[in-house]
């Protein structure tokens, strides 16, 4: 698991994403060195967590050397990719907490935006926002996902196609692009027995 930032500087506003299908993989840099440190799903029904990763901290100066070195042509192989098997189709609410740091820059409005596609459809579509962000603090974002009622149809094309269930997710900083997330879904019967969920 793990998250990165496109590296092209095309400026992206909030209504570019919601008024769109799918976004150009273009952002404005990290200005905000925004890092996640822990992320955790848990089924609110039962409240068993399913998944957790932890990421390290790195430093500011890091953080910009990755970007100066990041291109294009590197990023269309980075996805986070997620082992969930049939059984997650069994869930109807997912509870999310992610963790996360902030450099020397506030952060006004701290938007997320995600969507999930199966194939060349959006089956889902989130949009959550956290008000306020102090300088070099660290913080917790807690959000709850409503699993979409699909047709047995399309639920078992999805388990009989690993990796076809994409998503992307949008990170705004006052209405500006400064991080886009992909990740990749496997509900195979099989999937847990993989191991190369990141």
């Amino acid at each position: 698991f793990f998250f990165f930032n496109d590296t092209a500087t095309t400026e992206i506003y909030t209504e570019q994403i919601v008024g769109s299908v799918r976004c150009v993989q273009e952002t404005a840099a990290n200005i905000y060195h925004l890092q996640f440190l822990n992320f955790r799903l848990r089924d609110l029904d039962s409240k068993v967590v399913f998944y957790e990763a932890t990421m390290e901290k790195i430093s500011e100066e890091d953080l910009d050397e990755e970007a100066r070195n990041a291109t294009p042509e590197d990023d269309q192989y980075r996805y986070a990719k997620y082992n969930f098997g049939p059984n997650f189709f069994r869930l109807k609410t997912v509870g999310a907490s992610l963790t996360f740091c902030v450099g020397s820059k506030p952060i006004k409005n701290l938007r997320m935006i995600e969507r999930h596609y199966f194939r060349d459809t959006m089956i889902s579509s989130y949009d959550f926002t956290f008000p306020f962000c102090m300088p070099n603090s660290t913080n917790t974002w807690e959000s709850i996902y409503n699993i979409p009622e699909l047709s047995p149809e399309t639920r078992e094309q999805m388990i009989q196609s690993p990796w076809e269930t994409i998503s992307d997710t949008f990170f705004f900083a006052e209405d500006k692009l400064i991080m886009h997330n992909k990740a990749l879904f496997n509900y195979a019967e099989d999937a847990g027995d993989e191991d190369d969920q990141e």
